[in-house]
């Protein structure tokens, strides 16, 4: 957008970085190209960041902070402050001569000054973000707070209470800003209408049409629906045994059926002898009610005829027929059909009573209440401007290191900050790397980041376990292997056992890529006396057992022919010796003739050897970046937030001895010999060299005594 503001720029970290240090800047930050941000969200958790602040940000509630909600914070705080630029102090105090002369300005301070009043700090000119924390205690000692809320202290009026206390109980209730739970215009609303309802299904439910058996027709209706399914059962299987005769041993199940259950301890309330039929079945046969019924429904069944059909038929009844279960059941359908409707069920548990009498003075009740709501809600403002107080602290304390680690990454290439998104400090084969990110398990797009990355979990008693990506940026990978060990600190200082679980391999310094040719040397040499020397162990263990098969059995073996001089074998070697002779001498030839430039050939050999790896190395390490790492946990990086060489050495340290230290050099362990064969050899390649030399010297004709 067009400005007439001049922004600073600095370069750190390889790329240019926008300065926030003014009232101006903020100001028109709105202004500034979002190319030239850092980046353009962040997650609102794994931040070393107060949570709540970032859930104030956070306005649309999907988890992340965007550059507009960061810049509709900034707008909504402007009003607020004589000098908008105290969102950058990072403090989490405010004086009261901070807030501006404007209507939101004043309305602050005077939130600001009744805070204080409540806390028995009238006299105090500055107020704290723990001042403002905790306004719970403060709405807790209002009746109404603004919120739309009302709890049963909200009225003096004990009918009123009483019907709170009611909405309560049926309706569940929502906290109010003293975190006390309370009720709102929807419950109430919801309240009344249940219990219209309820009392319009509960007369209904006293009508004739109903009630067809009086008083007894809830308990005839229960009985019924308790067996209805295995009474149906029992006459469709009548019903089958009188078309076929042939079915009458399946629907009264096989005899091995019974069988399986003999064996058992059974019980009359089993499973299996429930699902067995109602009654002995035969061709249209009606269902006896007291006698011959499966004893997992005895109970039931006598239910029915006391509540059911005693009622309709009379106590003589003592069987059913299928005409008289199918009037029995038509009988109490109506009732069944009317309960399945009830309405109001929220309120019935108050008793019809008092639902009656709540419906009389339901208009005065509702007005009450509707009253005390209104009046609760026009204090809104007043009670807002006291949240908006802890907001606007909540923003002077964290809006600092929120804009250096999201329009610019100040803190992390700054030596006195460390970067939202560093969790603490490892410590792990004598280095320690304060780039360590909390992270939720290795991402394949953090290998992007050209980085060394040791993923590592974290455990500590009594806390969540966590997982860190750590770069480690100074130093080499020789002892770095999944499973090692370290010890982390978290921003708060607690220690935290580590344990290396994965690693994304990256060169780690110029040094170590030096050095790494005479590394893989030394190793595929010593593989090679390992495989040279367990051929040999194996060899010398073959002979052994030949020799001592040959002495165990020397009685019996012929005598071993004389062995013929190859003159061709002999003839091989020489040529080949003389061929190595030959490069040799040609190689040394070639190196003395250097003369004076001798030293620039051991050079060019260092490099021949040294120089790829090294520029590879160089190559990569120019490529490093924070972006995909943080990208793998939710971020939208914008620039390329490099990692050069220089920088990685300040955030991964090698252990190195105190300024000043002394070092005793006399190891009384140290393995003598050994020391004296590395004495030997150390000597021994100088005297080489110095001897070399000497003979190039010489060579050139420039040793002084050449002629």
């Amino acid at each position: 957008m067009p400005t007439t503001h001049v922004w600073n720029f600095f370069r750190i970290g390889g790329f240019d970085q926008v300065a926030l240090t003014s009232a101006a800047d903020l100001e028109n930050l709105h202004t500034l190209d979002q190319k030239l941000w850092a980046a353009l969200s962040c997650p609102v958790k794994g931040l070393e960041l107060d949570e709540k602040t970032l859930a104030l940000l956070d306005t649309d509630k999907d988890g992340r902070i965007r550059a507009p909600e960061l810049l509709a914070a900034i707008a909504w705080a402007k009003p607020y402050f004589k000098d908008l630029g105290i969102l950058l102090s990072g403090q989490d105090r405010l004086s009261l001569e901070a807030f501006a002369d404007t209507a939101e300005g004043r309305a602050a301070l005077a939130s600001a000054k009744r805070i204080l009043d409540s806390l028995g700090k009238a006299d105090v000119s500055t107020i704290s973000l723990a001042d403002a924390s905790d306004t719970a205690k403060l709405f807790a000692a209002t009746k109404l707070n603004g919120d739309g809320v009302i709890t049963p202290a909200s009225s003096a009026d004990p009918a009123i209470v009483a019907v709170i206390m009611d909405i309560l109980a049926t309706q569940g209730g929502t906290p109010d800003r003293s975190t006390v739970a309370g009720i709102d215009a929807a419950r109430v609303e919801a309240f009344f209408s249940a219990v219209s309802a309820h009392l319009v299904w509960a007369d209904q439910a006293s009508a004739p049409e109903v009630l067809t058996l009086g008083a007894a027709t809830p308990a005839a209706t229960a009985a019924v629906a308790a067996v209805r399914t295995k009474v149906d059962d029992y006459f469709a299987r009548t019903r089958l045994a009188a078309f076929d005769s042939r079915a009458l041993g399946a629907v009264n199940r096989a005899e091995t059926d019974y069988l399986v259950f003999a064996a058992k301890d059974m019980t009359i309330t089993a499973d299996e002898i429930a699902g067995f039929p109602l009654a002995r079945i035969s061709a249209d046969q009606p269902l006896a009610l007291l006698h011959g019924i499966n004893p997992a429904w005895t109970a039931r069944i006598a239910t029915l005829h006391q509540a059911a059909v005693t009622p309709v038929f009379g106590a003589a009844t003592t069987s059913l027929t299928e005409a008289q279960w199918t009037t029995l059941k038509a009988t109490t359908d109506a009732y069944a059909v009317h309960f399945a409707a009830k309405a109001g069920v929220t309120v019935e548990k108050l008793g019809l009573p008092r639902l009656r009498e709540l419906q009389a003075g339901a208009a005065v009740s509702r007005a009450a209440l509707a009253a005390l709501i209104a009046e609760d809600l026009a204090l809104a403002p007043e009670f807002e401007s006291i949240a908006s107080v802890e907001k606007l602290l909540r923003y002077a304390r964290d809006f600092r290191p929120l804009l250096h680690n999201y329009v610019n990454f100040f803190d992390f290439y700054s030596p006195e900050y460390l970067a939202t998104f560093q969790a603490g400090t490892l410590y792990l084969d004598s280095r320690s790397t304060e780039f360590c990110i909390e992270v939720a398990g290795p991402s394949p797009l953090a290998a992007m980041s050209k980085a060394y990355i040791a993923y590592c979990d974290l455990k500590r008693p009594g806390c969540a376990p966590r997982k860190i990506a750590a770069c480690l940026t100074n130093g080499d990978s020789d002892y770095l292997f999944v499973g090692r060990n370290g010890v982390f600190y978290d921003r708060q200082g607690r220690d935290w056992d580590a344990t290396v679980s994965a690693i994304v391999d990256n060169p780690i310094s110029i040094r170590q890529a030096f050095f790494s040719p005479y590394k893989k040397f030394i190793r595929m040499i010593e593989e090679q006396a390992a495989k040279r020397a367990a051929a040999a162990d194996a060899e010398s263990n073959a002979r052994l057992a030949t020799a001592a098969e040959k002495t165990a059995n020397a009685d019996k073996a012929p005598p071993a022919p004389p062995k013929k001089f190859d003159i061709g074998v002999v003839a091989a070697l020489g040529v080949a010796a003389g061929a190595l002779g030959t490069i040799v001498g040609g190689f040394i030839s070639g190196f003395l003739g250097l003369g004076v430039w001798m030293p620039a050939g051991m050079l060019g050999i260092v490099l021949v050897i040294s120089g790829p790896s090294m520029a590879i190395a160089w190559l990569k390490l120019r490529q490093r970046t924070i972006g995909p790492i943080l990208e793998a946990n939710g971020w939208a990086i914008n620039g390329r937030v490099k990692i050069n060489i220089p920088f990685g050495t300040k955030l991964t340290e090698r252990a190195l001895l105190p300024k000043g230290s002394k070092l005793d050099l006399n190891d009384p362990y140290v393995d003598r010999a050994a020391a004296r064969k590395r004495r030997v050899w150390t000597y021994g390649v100088l005297l080489g060299l110095l001897a070399l030399a000497t003979g190039a010297a010489w060579y050139a004709k420039v040793w002084p005594f050449a002629n």
